[in-house]
């Protein structure tokens, strides 16, 4: 009955948690795109050079991946004739870095640990995305036309005041929270059960700091489990208080956000094999070198 009380006490208050942390950074980071128009944002990407990589990661960061929003706006900078570089740090940046990670990280693990987690990740999409303009894998991509995005209906006019603006950012966030939910708290409850009855001892042997196979396994794990961001966390916070590195527990969130085999599925809707599976490459790098760093630095 002891274990059972804290399983749902710890339930219940991460999801309250989580819930109002994720509507309200949503909210935030919406209302801040209704004052950047999608064309600036394409823009920036289209920079020549290493300013395009960097602009691209940072925008990919703003653009949490799904269907509705990466993929299409992904399309619309190829056939605009953007670089291939800077259009490959906004893919790679946008499943693994954005504010409702960062800020999950933030509250869940610490400041420290969000700071680590947002450096290491926005250099590996700059990185990465110049690594693979520079070994041709521009040459890799399928001549797709851009469809009418699923999420054309919301492309209605800006309101014209701030109280307007706020209202239809935080109509847009529940539309963001209702899509999530449900991996939110099967993340939730998955982690509960963890933090109530799962053995320390066992999480200890099989991803505790010493164990030096704890991260590239962790990063492998995430990518058959179909886990977002938002499920993985409160799992890795879980497992984080029963004894698991937080190198491990990094490693699986990057691995379980940036390489789910339906993400993965998406993206080979517009690019060839070869280029997904140097994007899986590349994401398992990032969550391995995450990894690291946490357990060097924290």
């Amino acid at each position: 009955m002891n274990n059972l009380q804290k399983t749902l006490e710890y339930f219940a208050f991460i999801s309250v948690e989580l819930t109002i942390l994720f509507l309200g950074i949503s909210t935030a980071v919406a209302l801040a795109l209704m004052y950047i128009p999608q064309e600036r944002l394409k823009g920036w990407i289209s920079r020549k050079g290493i300013w395009g990589n960097i602009l691209g990661a940072l925008v990919g960061g703003l653009t949490p991946f799904c269907a509705c929003s990466t993929i299409p706006m992904t399309l619309g900078l190829l056939n605009a004739g953007t670089p291939f570089g800077p259009v490959m740090s906004f893919v790679i940046a946008s499943p693994i870095l954005n504010p409702i990670i960062l800020s999950m990280i933030a509250t869940l693990m610490g400041a420290k640990a969000a700071l680590i987690y947002g450096v290491v990740t926005f250099a590996a999409s700059i990185l990465f995305g110049l690594l693979l303009d520079m070994f041709g894998f521009g040459n890799y991509v399928r001549n797709v036309r851009l469809q009418q995005s699923c999420c054309a209906g919301n492309e209605e006019a800006v309101p014209a005041t701030f109280w307007g603006k706020s209202k239809a950012a935080f109509s847009s966030a529940l539309g963001d929270f209702r899509r999530v939910f449900v991996y939110l708290f099967i993340g939730v409850a998955i982690g509960a059960g963890i933090y109530g009855y799962m053995p320390q001892e066992l999480i200890v042997d099989w991803a505790g700091p010493t164990n030096p196979f704890a991260i590239p396994v962790a990063a492998l794990v995430g990518i058959p489990l179909y886990i977002r961001a938002e499920t993985a966390i409160p799992i890795g916070l879980a497992l984080a208080g029963k004894g698991m590195g937080l190198g491990a527990v990094i490693a699986l969130i990057i691995g379980g956000a940036g390489m789910a085999i339906p993400e993965m599925s998406m993206l080979a809707s517009i690019f060839k094999k070869r280029l997904v599976a140097a994007i899986v490459v590349v994401i398992f790098s990032t969550a391995v070198v995450s990894g690291i760093t946490f357990t060097m630095m924290m």
